[in-house]
């Protein structure tokens, strides 16, 4: 059964962690946008903010009366340069006690019109999909983003226990939508 806040008919994919699920709180919504193309992932090696000195796909928060879609689309704009045509590829829950959950929509791209750029935020590099740099990314990236490369949409939650600047995963699951 999948934890609470994802969708009842998931089937489980990979889970982890110990523990009674943290309780329900205010959700804030965010992005992530990756493009991948023949067998190359382009991520963003994160220059400042939350995840600085991690790789990540290029998104952010979703701005009041802007659909997911809409953020997507203006992150990848701002941090890579670029637009392209967007597909939603799965949702995941992060929630840290004290905190808002943050709801993120998860886009795939195939193609891109414009040049990646560089930003103050991100520095765009192509990885070779045999070759992501998991150990250098959210932990958790490694167990949904083979799921976002083989078009499988997928929903997860990572609880996570902070200590200052620092989260650590403390229970995660990841299931396989069974309607698509």
């Amino acid at each position: 059964m999948p934890p609470p806040g994802l969708p009842d008919d998931l089937q489980e994919f990979k889970a982890g962690g110990s523990g009674e699920w943290f309780p329900a709180a205010e959700i804030r919504y965010y992005t992530n946008v990756f493009l991948v193309q023949d067998d190359k992932l382009l991520l963003g090696y994160k220059k400042r903010g939350l995840g600085i000195h991690k790789y990540n796909g290029f998104g952010g928060k979703v701005e009041p009366k802007e659909s997911t879609m809409d953020a997507a689309l203006r992150e990848l704009q701002e941090e890579a340069g670029i637009t392209a045509p967007l597909i939603h590829a799965g949702t995941l829950l992060f929630v840290v006690p004290g905190e808002k959950w943050a709801h993120i929509d998860i886009f795939r791209a195939e193609e891109y019109t414009g040049t990646i750029t560089e930003s103050d935020e991100m520095r765009p590099e192509w990885f070779d999909t045999n070759n992501i740099p998991f150990d250098n990314m959210w932990e958790e990236d490694r167990y949904w983003l083979p799921l976002l490369l083989s078009k499988q949409h997928f929903s997860g939650r990572a609880d996570f226990e902070r200590e200052g600047e620092k989260y650590s995963p403390k229970k995660w699951w990841i299931g396989i939508d069974s309607t698509t």
